[in-house]
């Protein structure tokens, strides 16, 4: 009789997640993360932490106003690499690359830009941004179940996004693109989900692999809707 139950409970849940649309995902994962209205009253993000680069740890401090722009302070072994985008446009100072002057980036890097400066992720208002939703079926990350949606951007970019079948949260998310005329992926994976000073839940720990390099960012301070000025994001003059 007990194995009978565990059976018919089993089954429930596998009817259960096959009833689930991709729409229901997102909008659940919304919720878990304090609401979809809660989440639009987001505009700005400051945030301070460290990054992990090759074992070797490098402050950081970030600024994004969201659809806007996004500049990020790293200090590596005393060398200071900023990394800054806003609309159309991107500049960098990276010394470790012989880049002591804030100097434009190539239009391919500025295209990754409005990643930066999404704060609500690709997500929210899916269907108004031109992309497209698919539920792509269940898999099983570090033993939980998860789903997997996909979306895929005007410009045929492809976005995966996990959602854990029982927390409802993002947990990793897989950017699949072009830069050079070759395919890369980029890999995020995001734990420790932490309320922020708005109410909404977000990750303070993303391990961010590239091809040839894993970065792990940990954030230990955040403050959502601070005033920042855009003019942050205007490239100095040399």
């Amino acid at each position: 009789m007990k194995k009978l139950t565990s059976l018919c409970i089993g089954l429930l849940l596998i009817a259960q997640i096959q009833a689930q649309t991709a729409d229901e995902i997102v909008n659940k994962y919304f919720d878990a993360i304090g609401g979809k209205a809660k989440l639009e009253t987001l505009k700005t993000s400051y945030s301070e932490g460290e990054l992990s680069i090759m074992n070797n740890p490098a402050p950081v401090i970030s600024f994004v106003i969201d659809g806007k722009g996004s500049k990020s302070q790293i200090d590596f072994n005393g060398q200071k690499i900023i990394n800054c985008y806003s609309t159309g446009a991107g500049w960098t100072v990276n010394p470790l690359a012989g880049i002591t002057e804030p100097t434009p980036m190539p239009a391919e890097q500025v295209g990754m830009g409005p990643m930066t400066y999404d704060l609500k992720g690709p997500l929210y208002n899916y269907a108004a941004k031109g992309y497209k939703l698919e539920l792509a079926g269940k898999e099983k990350l570090n033993n939980a179940d998860i789903f997997k949606l996909k979306l895929t951007t005007k410009d045929s970019a492809e976005i995966d996004c996990y959602v854990d079948a029982t927390s409802w949260l993002l947990l990793k998310t897989v950017i699949k693109t072009t830069a050079g005329g070759q395919a890369i992926e980029i890999s995020i994976v995001s734990s420790n989900y932490q309320k922020t000073n708005i109410g909404i839940l977000m990750p303070f720990v993303s391990e961010v692999t590239y091809p040839g390099l894993t970065i792990v960012s940990t954030t230990k301070m955040m403050d959502l809707n601070r005033d920042i000025d855009p003019a942050i994001f205007v490239m100095p003059k040399k």
